[in-house]
This record gives C-alpha cells, sequence and structure tokens, in this order.
C-alpha cells in the first residue's frame, strides 16, 4: 500500500493528512487562501515525490438524475460527455455515473451526473500543485466515496438517508439500495450560533424526496447516523422515529473497527479525528478508486511518477530476475564441479580395476585395438557380407505355396563382378610355390555393398504319370511367385519337359526304374539376386 498525502478540502479549509504504513497520520489545517496554499506547499516540500489525492466537501456539489438512451460504445461515450458539457458548462470537475436501466420502455439509462459547480475554490490549490509539479492522483468527493462506504457496512435498505459529522457540516445522503439519489450538506451552526437539529433537517430532507418523487409516502425512510461516541445521546433525543422515519446510531470508532481503519492525530487538541472526515480520508486511501472527477491536464504530474515507479519496478523485477538467473547459473557451475570430481574419481577406480584385471590376464597375442578392429570386422560381415539365407527365405516361401514340389539340391554361389580367373604367386613358408590364390575381393566382406548371388534350385514334381503339362504349369506358377520378389531374376534352366531343337528327346512314358517306381518330372531353376 504506497504512501501519499490525503488532503481534505471545505468551503473554509483545508487539512493536510498523510497516509503512511497503513495509517491515517497528521491533521494540519490551512486556510482558503493564498497564505494557505504558500503553507501548504511548503508542508508538502520535504516529500514532493510522494502522490496527493484530494477530497472535496463542498456546498456547491450538484446531483442531477437523469435518462438517457442507451447507446454503447465510442458513440455513447460522446453522448454522455455532451450531455455533462450541457449541464455544466461552467466548471472542468464533473462526474456521471450509470445506476441501471428502466424496466420498460426503450429501456433508457439511468445516470447520475455530479459537478463541483463552484470550480473557483479547487482550482487554486490544484493549480498550485500543478505549478510545483507534485503528483495529484485524483480529485474526490465525499458523497460519491460514501456510496462505498454504505456498501462496505451492508447498508443497502430500499430507502436510506446516511448522515455524516464532518467539519462543513451535517452531510445527508439518499440512497436506494446502495446507490446514490441526492446530498445535501447543511452546517452544524445555525446564523444564531446554535446547534444544528439534526431531526428537524432530516424532516426537510424527508419533504424534498417526497417532493421530486423519489420517495413514496407510507414508505420507511432508514436514517443512520454516524457520529462521535460522546454526541451520540444527544442526537437520540433529537431524533425520534415516526411512521415514515427509523432512526439508527453508529459511533465512528466502531464504524472505523469494522471497516479496519486506524486514524491517529498529529495534536492532542485536534478535533477532525472525531469526525467522519478522517474515515473517509482513511477510506479513500486504502481503497484507492478512479479519480471521481476529471482532471485532465492537471494529472500529468502523477502520470509521469506512475511510469517513473512503473519502470523502477520493472527495473528492479529485471534485476531479481537476472539475479536470480545468475545464482542458478552459480548454482549449477557447482554442481557441475561437483559431478566433474565424482566422475573423475570414478574414472580413476575403473582404471585401477581395468589394470589389475590386465596385470592378472596372461599376455596378450596381439594389441586390443586389433582385438577391437577384427570384432568391428565381425559384426560387419555378419550384417554386410552375402549370405544365402535370403534367397534360401524366399524359396521356402515359394515352397509352402507348391506342396506338390518336392526340392532337391540347391547350389549357391556368389557373383564376383570382374574377379580374376587366375591368382599371382604368392610366398608360401618363404618360398615362392607353385600354387595361386586368387585375393579375395572386398565384395564378399560387403564393402561398399552387398553383391549380386545366385542360387540353383533343383526339385522334381509330384504329379500323376506321364502329366507332363501339369507338370510343366506347376513349375511356371513356382517360377511366377519367386519372381514376384523384388530384385529377383528367375531363369529357366532345365523344364519338366524339354522340346528345346538341340536336345535330344529320351525316355519312353510309363516306363518303369529298375526300382520299380515311375520316374518323376524334374526341373532346373537358375535365380539371380542382386541386394
Amino acid at each position: 500500500m504506497l504512501n501519499r498525502h490525503v488532503l481534505y478540502l471545505s468551503n473554509d479549509c483545508l487539512t493536510a493528512w498523510r497516509w503512511q504504513r497503513g495509517r491515517l497520520l497528521g491533521g494540519a489545517s490551512f486556510t482558503n487562501d493564498s497564505s494557505g496554499i504558500d503553507a501548504l506547499l511548503d508542508y508538502l516540500d520535504d516529500q514532493r515525490d510522494m502522490p496527493v489525492v484530494l477530497l472535496a466537501d463542498l456546498i456547491e456539489e450538484d446531483f442531477q438524475r437523469l435518462h438517457l438512451p442507451h447507446v454503447g460504445g465510442r458513440a455513447g461515450a460522446k453522448l454522455m460527455q455532451r450531455r455533462l458539457v450541457q449541464q455544466y458548462r461552467e466548471t472542468p470537475f464533473r462526474h456521471h455515473e450509470v445506476q441501471g436501466r428502466e424496466p420498460g420502455g426503450r429501456r433508457d439509462d439511468i445516470v447520475l451526473l455530479s459537478a463541483l459547480t463552484n470550480p473557483s475554490i479547487v482550482l487554486p490549490w490544484v493549480e498550485a500543485l500543478d505549478q510545483e509539479r507534485i503528483p495529484l492522483a485524483g480529485l474526490y468527493s465525499t458523497t460519491l466515496l460514501s456510496e462505498h462506504l454504505v456498501k462496505k457496512l451492508g447498508l443497502l435498505d430500499q430507502h436510506l438517508l446516511l448522515v455524516t459529522q464532518q467539519s462543513a457540516g451535517w452531510r445527508q445522503s439518499y440512497f436506494q439500495r446502495g446507490q446514490l439519489k441526492f446530498s445535501r450538506l447543511t452546517p452544524a451552526i445555525d446564523r444564531d450560533g446554535d446547534a444544528v437539529n439534526v431531526g428537524t433537517e432530516t424532516a426537510k430532507t424527508q419533504q424534498f424526496l417526497t417532493s421530486v418523487r423519489l420517495f413514496a409516502r407510507g414508505s420507511v425512510l432508514e436514517t443512520v447516523v454516524i457520529a462521535q461516541g460522546e454526541q451520540l445521546p444527544a442526537l437520540e433525543t433529537q431524533c425520534e422515529d415516526g411512521p415514515e422515519t427509523a432512526f439508527r446510531f453508529l459511533p465512528l470508532a466502531q464504524v472505523a473497527d469494522r471497516l479496519g481503519l486506524k486514524i491517529e492525530a498529529a495534536k492532542a487538541h485536534d478535533n477532525s479525528a472525531a469526525l467522519a472526515d478522517s474515515m473517509l480520508l482513511a477510506l479513500l486511501a486504502k481503497t484507492q478508486p478512479a479519480s471521481h472527477y476529471t482532471l485532465g491536464p492537471l494529472r500529468r504530474y502523477f502520470q509521469l511518477w506512475r511510469a517513473r515507479r512503473n519502470l523502477y519496478y520493472a527495473a528492479g523485477t529485471v534485476a531479481v530476475v537476472a539475479g536470480c538467473a545468475v545464482g542458478i547459473n552459480l548454482w549449477q557451475t557447482w554442481d557441475a564441479r561437483a559431478d566433474r570430481a565424482q566422475l573423475a574419481h570414478e574414472a580413476q577406480q575403473f582404471d585401477r580395476r581395468y589394470n589389475e584385471v590386465m596385470a592378472a590376464m596372461p599376455p596378450r597375442v596381439t594389441s586390443t585395438a586389433n582385438m577391437r578392429a577384427a570384432v568391428n570386422v565381425e559384426r560387419m560381415l555378419v550384417l554386410q557380407g552375402p549370405s544365402p539365407w535370403q534367397m534360401v527365405s524366399m524359396v521356402s516361401a515359394a515352397l509352402e505355396q507348391s506342396p506338390q514340389i518336392r526340392l532337391l539340391q540347391l547350389g549357391w554361389k556368389v557373383d564376383l563382378p570382374g574377379q580374376p580367373t587366375t591368382g599371382a604367386p604368392v610366398l608360401v613358408n618363404g618360398s615362392t610355390g607353385a600354387a595361386t590364390v586368387t585375393p579375395m575381393s572386398s565384395l564378399l566382406a560387403g564393402i561398399p555393398a552387398r553383391p549380386p548371388q545366385s542360387l540353383q534350385v533343383e526339385a522334381e514334381i509330384l504329379s500323376p504319370e506321364d502329366d507332363y503339362r501339369n507338370a510343366v504349369n506347376t513349375m511356371n506358377q513356382f517360377a511366377q511367385q519367386l519372381a514376384a520378389n523384388p530384385r529377383l531374376l528367375v531363369q529357366v534352366d532345365k523344364p519338366p519337359l524339354d522340346t528345346r531343337p538341340t536336345v535330344r528327346l529320351d525316355g519312353k512314358a510309363g516306363a518303369a526304374t529298375a526300382s520299380g517306381s515311375s520316374t518323376r518330372a524334374k526341373f532346373t531353376l537358375n535365380l539371380v539376386w542382386k541386394p
């Protein structure tokens, strides 16, 4: 909660308070003239950067209730401003409050307009603050602030008249279910020097409300009087309940406690703390509502002060975030150093254990690097080297769909393009041997890719005797199933019935073999696979 100066302006004088650490302190008074303005500026000179709020309690405060067409957006705002200027042309301090809509008809907006009709009382003070570049946060009205007071106290009666004792006199404000409708300020002392009878003034206010049709005959006006506890017995004798009036009295100290307000007078003889002024000032400083009356350019230094404060807050936030980031980085650095030390200690232990294990082992045939290279070569041969398993799997899948074919023999080999047919002489036992060997091609290790492979399939067809048409069809179907595999070339080397002109047609149909069994239709396929 920010510290600030809280000023209370009446028709006679201005009282300055300080809101500091949730308490209202001070109570210095200044006359409503040029000397009083100079004294106020001297009073604020030590704390010029502290914002100021001004609470006005003036007789020249007017309230008007209007019904305006319900218009929203920018057009509605312009309509409201035009109506305010038409209603109060002579003052810049204007205020409007939309209090709902009519239940029937066009459902127009119910608007309460208010203004300080005598700006000459307020302008000298606010212009002096602006000239000295003192930030003025807002201009407030005790009447409009009492609407917030009524809601805080839970006084939401259908017809409520709030009577408060203030330095300017007795303020009587009329509310309907918590909404302000009318207010008047009567002096505490009449022209003869006698104290004003609060009951009589309440009756006058009730008669006025009835005449303007705010208060219907037969209704009960709940009147709540807030005053110092010592004055309540005298006020009770002045205010008697009637058929249309019911009085309730609330001690000022009890109301301040219910609102959680703390007020301390600067001097023992300062009587301002015994009035509702200090309570309203403390409520204003604690709740910090938006300014009731517009100040226009007179509020510029407060806007600059608020922008400067926000920049300070932003800079502080950035500094805190940067400090946290630096702290986190330092903590992570310390943690990384601890982990590095632990890892170094573990590495030393592993090295020691490795050396102990290696010292207990017999002498090695070769170095560790060579053994690692041999393992890598072995894994590469397993993964990249040629193998008959792929082609055998294809043949096996085709045989599953051709149960009448029986496999007799497989011949697998690797096709190494460009491999020489004869090898160069090699040294055997230190001398040149008569035999030659062919150097192994890198394709056998799968470098740079797997080499082409071929598979010769020799099989026979279990079909009825002399049914060569069925045997040829079965072989063709088997070959087509194998040819469905990608990158697999199928060639018929020897069909079941060889009808080529270059081949001699031999044998007899149905001839029995030496063992007494019929001959089978055999065929041979050459498969070539390019991975």
